[in-house]
């Protein structure tokens, strides 16, 4: 399992730690460009959380994957919501598991 932000390598190696997720099948990634996030359509830009985080960041998501390919893609924004801070529950493991359990 992977878990990335737009933040540098530092913090994304620090958050691992103090999630204590060392010899676990998670990692963490940064993605310091903003490169994976740009391809993938999922910067967040909205003057909201641009005013508080002050550079664009990542909306909140998850993805599904098979041998490379794109399976399941679930973005947690809502009109009132572009971060998805408040209604997370389409990129969260329980909506994750039942989209996945449809293309099996």
């Amino acid at each position: 399992m992977l878990v990335y932000c737009v933040n540098d390598g530092a913090v994304m190696s620090a958050w691992g730690e103090a999630m204590n997720i060392e010899g676990s099948m998670i990692t963490f990634l940064a993605d310091t460009r903003s490169e994976l996030t740009q391809a993938l359509g999922v910067v967040l830009d909205h003057p909201g959380p641009m005013g508080v985080l002050g550079n664009p960041r990542c909306k909140r998501f998850a993805m599904y994957l098979d041998d490379g390919v794109i399976k399941v893609f679930e973005t947690s924004e809502k009109p009132d919501d572009p971060a998805g801070d408040s209604f997370p529950e389409s990129s969260c493991v329980d909506n994750m598991l039942e989209q996945i359990s449809k293309v099996l």
